[in-house]
């Protein structure tokens, strides 16, 4: 397992040198080396989670160490996925050193067994609501980037220097749309994340709803990217203003992941249990 955890991070860093390298030379045989060392990097990761699953008899998402495994196996997989569609090339300086991060944070915490596996954890209602939170996150991780890219971009725009980053990054224009275009995925597969999630608890603990801190926060974070949507549609809210959005609600999705379980009791403190 080790082996794997290994290899797997060493395709990610030399992912991210190519991007980087990448990002200064802008050859196009850096960002192809970037983007299929990330693919291979994706295989291995993906043969990595398959064998903790298949040790462990469910998706490994019982601990902090699996549910970041499987989150920067997510990401990886959206990226590969979207950068075939959209071709916003400099984005995968973005992702192949946050990929590697993740699985770095996660090769060095405890594999803390479950103490007992439930059946219900088979559901196929808990299968589809992880699979579906678990690519809307990413797919929101990926507008995040793209946001961040914007900003910068108009900065340099803006300031009239055409320095370093006006030559390198993508016009204004194709780095909206993406974002849009992930926040619209994001959103959809988000929303089949909670329906999925509510049935399930139907199922487990006999209603829909049940004050959760994070089913609250969850569907914060779901008002907050259904307010981008709806802001963009109607008002025309584009550029600076939804890529501002984009990383406050990526904010407010960490703390939903991550900070609720750590700081409020609730059902899903397991998944980020140590």
């Amino acid at each position: 397992m080790n082996f794997l955890v290994i290899t797997t991070l060493i395709f990610y860093l030399l992912s991210t040198a190519g991007y980087i390298v990448y990002l200064f030379l802008q050859k196009d045989r850096l960002y192809r080396a970037g983007y299929y060392l990330l693919a291979i990097g994706f295989l291995c990761h993906a043969v990595l989670v398959c064998a903790e699953a298949f040790i462990v008899g469910h998706i490994p998402v019982h601990n902090l160490r699996g549910t970041l495994l499987v989150a920067g196996l997510t990401i990886a997989g959206v990226f590969l996925v979207l950068q075939f569609k959209f071709k916003l090339k400099i984005l995968g300086v973005y992702v192949a050193p946050l990929t590697a991060s993740v699985l770095f944070i996660a090769s060095r915490l405890p594999d803390t067994p479950m103490q007992q596996i439930n059946n219900v954890f088979n559901s196929v209602w808990l299968i589809s609501h992880i699979i579906a939170i678990f690519i809307g996150e990413a797919s929101f991780a990926l507008a995040c980037g793209i946001g961040i890219f914007y900003l910068v971009q108009e900065r340099a725009i803006k300031n009239k220097t055409q320095g370093f980053f006006f030559r390198r990054l993508p016009s204004l224009e194709l780095i909206d749309n993406t974002g849009y275009r992930c926040i619209i995925i994001g959103f959809t597969v988000l929303s089949v994340g909670l329906v999925t999630g509510f049935v399930y608890a139907e199922f487990v603990w006999g209603r829909f709803w049940s004050w959760d801190p994070k089913e609250i926060w969850s569907m914060i974070t779901w008002l907050l990217y259904a307010a981008l949507l709806h802001g963009r549609i109607s008002t025309g809210w584009r550029g600076r203003k939804a890529a501002i959005m984009s990383i406050v609600g990526f904010v407010v999705l960490l703390f939903t992941f991550f900070g609720v379980n750590f700081l409020m009791e609730g059902h899903h403190g397991e998944f980020t249990r140590f």
